[in-house]
């Protein structure tokens, strides 16, 4: 069985300077590879900027995974814009990384810095060039060092969201939503935390996940639900233009 790539991502494959030597990226920054997808995953680093801008949700499955909630319909990302631009002044560090991104060999013994051949972005002969003289130039650097920093990030959310699965706090949720236009829209396939049984959590588990920094997440968790109006809001503005 295949598997399946990551979200944006079509064509990954280990960058090489030998077979690279001409690889670049074309100037500027376009979003729109990040158009057909009304979430990302979300770093527990990320919570404190992610929370003034996005419900933070966590995507059901085996293990859930916390999100940006960018859309209220699937495959629709409310935050791009119609010439690339993002529209908020924090973008989520999964899209910051396009079109790089860490992934493990056959054997799961080490990463390796990737880059999607197949992004718009992604040319040979021209752009900001990623090798010079057979050596990553600056621009290549700062892509590993970024990608090296998010999944230096993952273990530590693992940690936060089994700790959640373990008290008894996610619960399955869904939005029902009607914009003005009476159109009605709802969305379901992801968790949230129980506020209730939070608030019930044992002194001991209270102060052990205040030691481990995971108290604020939880909290940003909390703030980051005011959001669902930002999200109806620019809903009901695309239904009118």
């Amino acid at each position: 069985m295949t598997q399946a790539q990551p979200v944006f991502y079509k064509q990954p494959r280990p960058l090489r300077a030998e077979q690279d030597a001409t690889l670049g990226l074309l100037e500027g920054v376009d979003y729109s590879f990040a158009g057909i997808s009304n979430s990302v995953p979300l770093a527990a680093a990320e919570f404190t900027q992610a929370c003034k801008h996005y419900p933070i949700l966590f995507a059901d499955g085996a293990k859930p995974q916390p999100v940006a909630l960018l859309g209220l319909r699937g495959g629709e990302n409310l935050f791009v814009a119609e010439d690339g631009a993002w529209r908020s002044s924090y973008v989520p560090a999964y899209v910051r990384r396009y079109p790089f991104i860490f992934m493990e060999n056959a054997d799961k013994s080490e990463y390796a810095l990737c880059i999607d051949e197949a992004a718009e972005g992604v040319v040979r002969d021209e752009g900001r060039p990623l090798f010079a003289d057979g050596k990553p130039t600056p621009l290549l650097e700062n892509a590993l060092a970024f990608c090296r920093d998010y999944q230096g990030h993952h273990a530590f959310t693992e940690q936060f969201v089994d700790a959640l699965q373990q008290a008894g706090l996610l619960t399955d949720n869904r939005a029902d939503v009607s914009l003005a236009s009476g159109e009605k829209l709802s969305l379901g396939g992801f968790k949230i935390i129980d506020e209730a049984r939070f608030q019930q959590l044992p002194e001991e588990t209270f102060l052990h996940w205040r030691e481990r920094g995971w108290l604020h997440l939880v909290y940003c968790h909390f703030i980051s639900m005011s959001n669902w109006a930002t999200l109806i809001d620019l809903t009901a503005a695309q239904a009118r233009d």
